[in-house]
Formats: C-alpha cells, sequence, structure tokens
C-alpha cells in the first residue's frame, strides 16, 4: 500500500466533520447537477435455515408525482461514512430499528448500477442526477415495519417479484435490479 491511500490523517478529528446531511437542499441539488454521488441499493430478504432466499421485502411508496411504485431499500452514502453504516442506516430508516440486517464483516456488491438523469444509457434512470448504486441483497432477520415515506412493505416471493405484474410497479430500473438480485442468489430461472 502506497502512503497516497485516501485515509485520515493520524490528526484527523471527528469532530471537524460536517453532520450527517451535510448539505443544504440547495446545495445537494447543485452538486447534483455536477456530479455523480454515490448510493447503496439494498434488496432486503428473508432466508430459511439453509440461507436460500425465501421472500423479498418491498416498500411501496409514492413518486415525486404522485404515483405509487415498489421500492427497494435506496440511499445516499454520507461523507466520511463506510459502505456498511450506509447500508444499516438506510435499512434502519426505510425497515426499522429492529430489521436486524445481517451485513457480512467485508460486504461486496452483487453489481453496480449506474442511474443517469437521460433515460436510455442505462435500464436505471434518476431524473435528478447522475448516481453510482453499489446494489446488495442484505438477510434481514427481525421485525420489519414501513418507516419514513414507505407506505407499505410486502414480503414476496422471489418469483412473484420478478414477474411482469410487479417488475411494472417499480421505478427507475430497480425492477432490474431485483431481477439480477434473484439471479445473483440463484432464485431466477
Amino acid at each position: 500500500m502506497t502512503n497516497t491511500a485516501d485515509f485520515p490523517s493520524p490528526d484527523f478529528d471527528p469532530e471537524d466533520v460536517q453532520p450527517a446531511g451535510w448539505l443544504g437542499a440547495d446545495e445537494i441539488a447543485a452538486a447534483r447537477r455536477q456530479l455523480p454521488l454515490v448510493y447503496v441499493d439494498a434488496v432486503p430478504v428473508r432466508v430459511d435455515e439453509s440461507g436460500d432466499v425465501v421472500a423479498v421485502g418491498l416498500l411501496l411508496r409514492v413518486n415525486r408525482d404522485g404515483v405509487m411504485n415498489r421500492a427497494l431499500v435506496s440511499g445516499r452514502v454520507l461523507y466520511h461514512e463506510r459502505i456498511r453504516d450506509a447500508l444499516l442506516r438506510h435499512i434502519e430508516k426505510d425497515l426499522g430499528p429492529v430489521a436486524l440486517p445481517q451485513i457480512p464483516a467485508s460486504p461486496q456488491p452483487f453489481t453496480v448500477a449506474e442511474y443517469f438523469p437521460t433515460p436510455g444509457i442505462t435500464p436505471y434512470h434518476d431524473s435528478r442526477q447522475h448516481a453510482v448504486s453499489l446494489a446488495y441483497v442484505v438477510p434481514v432477520g427481525g421485525d420489519c415495519r414501513p418507516q419514513q415515506d414507505a407506505l407499505d412493505l410486502a414480503w414476496i416471493s422471489p418469483e412473484q417479484a420478478c414477474s411482469e405484474s410487479v417488475q411494472a410497479e417499480m421505478y427507475g430500473g430497480q425492477g432490474v435490479l431485483l431481477r439480477q438480485a434473484m439471479a445473483h442468489v440463484g432464485r431466477l430461472a
């Protein structure tokens, strides 16, 4: 390893770091127009005793246009936040404080999704920004309840999650991401 790695210096003081949500609405809007942002997408799953995925948790949300859709757990990685901490924060924010996610010691994404503000460049679209998202399948073992802006949480079979009707309810390419997740865990034929 070289000494040019991007690690905090020995005199790093955590108190000097901006608080979570360090950018105001105008500042984040400006950043979104100028550079890609890092996100995490999490596909919450229930697994059986052998570790096979038996259910997928999908949130019900209302998008900016007032349309109801199904969604994955998703959100920005904050400045100076580890990926595993971002995953835990967003899962707790969307599924509640006792979801009990099982994040591996060394989380590796099953894919990287690149969301563009221009539709059609990739299967992923976010009209607000260019975002690069690390995507994970995360087993949860606790009591999950929709939080924040999520209206409902439905646990459905992997086959049902990949059905055309559920895929049509997903926005911005998250249906494609969900199908990739199910293929990754061996639940998509």
